[in-house]
């Protein structure tokens, strides 16, 4: 097994650099099973959403169900990602201010990575946070 940084899994999604870019493919299409950690799914993420890419949230999910369905791919807790996809993809807006906000992919991911880190005998009693959008995931609470 091998495990990429979020620079080589962006190459390969974007296709925007020749000479990284086959190289991030030969990678992931390599003869390793290649490790997608937590934190690489969200930097690049965050960076395709960003103003340069400008991904909306249906073409981030399917981002994502593209990681899926790649062979090679191993996420550090796939069970966990799906769990956040799903709460990502069912999130509704809510207002925030004169704004209206959707919990992110992010905020998903770290909700369903504490109810996955919590074992018995401990049971978690919910994640706490100031982000609105986010209170709307089961298992979000405000302070």
């Amino acid at each position: 097994m091998i495990a990429i940084d979020t620079n080589v899994l962006l190459r390969y999604l974007l296709d925007d650099d020749k000479q990284q870019s086959t190289k991030a493919d030969k990678l992931i299409n390599g003869q390793h099973t290649v490790l997608l950690t937590d934190i690489v799914l969200v930097e690049a993420l965050w960076t395709l959403r960003g103003k340069k890419y400008n991904l909306d949230k249906s073409q981030l999910i399917a981002v994502i169900q593209q990681l899926f369905a790649e062979p090679n791919i191993r996420f550090e807790d796939g069970q966990t990602v799906w769990g956040a996809l799903n709460d990502y993809r069912l999130a509704t807006p809510v207002k925030v201010g004169s704004k209206r906000k959707t919990a992110d992919f992010p905020d998903a991911l770290i909700i369903n990575k504490a109810a996955y880190c919590t074992k018995p005998p401990q049971t978690l009693a919910g994640v706490y946070t100031f982000d609105k959008a986010a209170q709307q995931i089961d298992g979000a609470y405000e302070p």
